[in-house]
């Protein structure tokens, strides 16, 4: 009879990483997706239901819909946009995670770090929220987890550049010291369009001229995109790190 050759299973412990990406490309990548997202939700409104997302409570012409409108009351805008977030929710939170570690490593102080892991979480989940509950489904908890996202992420902001700005007494690469002045730079932006935003909406609701509600909106674009960029200067703080995903003999070895 014939014997068929025995063979060893291989050492899994000498076979490299299940899945390697270099982290910057991950952390960028997850941003990546609610700002393809955005773009093709505004776009997407102006050229097909460009009456149906400018209509306003006092039917006023305007130019630009407001993103509660492109994202929330039409299709396929809806199922674009919530697809978007949710498929990067999760990253997301990773990078988060990863974040508080690099916080701690930079000098961060514990409780620090840790309020600012927190307020990141609450952003995310806050944009979970009103995204998938949109203005016309329920108006009023759509706002507040607008108010929220607003809130937690201003805060995340403050403290991110908080962390920075007290670590700056530790050395520091160029990558980095160019990551914390873009931080800034885009955390000043932002809190400058936010209140112009809201300057031009309640300018809207008293007086209801043609217009101020266009105006509105594009602050508000403005908004999104610096906390997009805000995000993105992961591209710097990680460098060339990778995310791995090892087997646990794989683990043990590295």
């Amino acid at each position: 009879m014939a014997h068929l050759p025995l063979t060893m299973p291989p050492d899994r412990g000498a076979a490299g990483p299940l899945f390697a990406v270099r982290f910057t490309t991950f952390a960028v990548g997850t941003v990546c997706l609610p700002l393809c997202g955005f773009i093709f939700c505004i776009f997407w409104s102006l050229i097909f239901n460009l009456e149906e997302t400018t209509a306003t409570h006092c039917g006023v012409p305007n130019y630009l819909p407001s993103i509660s409108a492109a994202i929330g009351g039409v299709t396929p805008q809806l199922y674009v946009w919530r697809f978007c977030i949710g498929l990067h929710s999760a990253p997301r939170l990773l990078v988060a995670v990863a974040y508080l570690n690099y916080y701690m490593a930079l000098g961060g102080s514990y409780w620090r770090c840790h309020i600012n892991l927190l307020l990141n979480v609450c952003e995310i989940l806050c944009l979970l929220l009103l995204t998938y509950v949109s203005s016309k489904e329920n108006h009023g908890i759509h706002q507040l987890a607008f108010i929220l996202f607003m809130v937690f992420s201003l805060g995340y902001m403050m403290v991110t550049i908080r962390i920075w700005r007290l670590s700056r007494k530790y050395s520091v690469s160029a990558e980095e010291h160019r990551s914390y002045k873009w931080k800034l730079r885009l955390f000043i932006f932002n809190v400058t369009a936010f209140l112009i935003s809201l300057m031009f909406y309640y300018r809207h609701n008293a007086h209801c001229e043609a217009g101020v509600y266009s105006v509105f909106a594009f602050f508000e674009y403005l908004v999104v995109l610096s906390n997009m960029g805000f995000h993105m200067t992961a591209w710097w703080d990680f460098g060339s790190q990778e995310l791995l995903v090892c087997s646990l003999e794989e683990e043990k070895r590295i």
